[in-house]
């Protein structure tokens, strides 16, 4: 989740944040400090207790927390009225600082593909390193069989 500051918003404006956000599997709530004060206690959300005070808006990642990141902050440069105060990502807490260097990793399915790749390699090179050796074997074979079939 990551807490903004939207004082001076419109009411389109915050539609047009939504909408955005959507596209990228999250949401964005208008929220009672009181209210989140509560809702939060015992939860990871508690660790940003601290910045739920003055008008507070929450946007809430259900699959890719750097999307949400980066379309808040993409929002927040076009739109100087939007301020991202903090965010708790995978238990968290996250300055704003944090939070712009964490919207520059690529995609999770983008980073998933960068695992699968990084594990992948060594596997390939060892198969290729295993079967070398019957290779030239068999290159030997086939190279005494034309020699003497001449």
């Amino acid at each position: 989740m990551v807490l903004t500051d939207y004082k001076g918003l419109t009411v389109s404006e915050i539609s047009t944040l939504r909408n955005s956000l959507k596209a990228t599997g999250s949401e964005f709530k208008v929220v009672k400090n009181t209210l989140a004060l509560l809702a939060s206690k015992g939860t990871m959300a508690e660790k940003a207790s601290g910045y739920m005070v003055g008008p507070t808006g929450i946007a809430f990642s259900y699959e890719d927390a750097v999307g949400t990141i980066k379309g808040l902050l993409e929002f927040a440069e076009k739109n100087d009225k939007l301020k991202v105060k903090a965010g708790v990502v995978e238990g968290a807490l996250l300055d704003p600082n944090e939070l712009k260097t964490l919207s520059k990793l690529p995609p999770r399915p983008v980073l998933l593909g960068m695992l699968a790749g990084a594990i992948q390699a060594p596997l390939g090179k060892l198969a290729c390193a295993f079967s070398a050796p019957i290779t030239k074997l068999l290159y030997s074979f086939e190279a005494l069989k034309n020699k003497k079939g001449e």
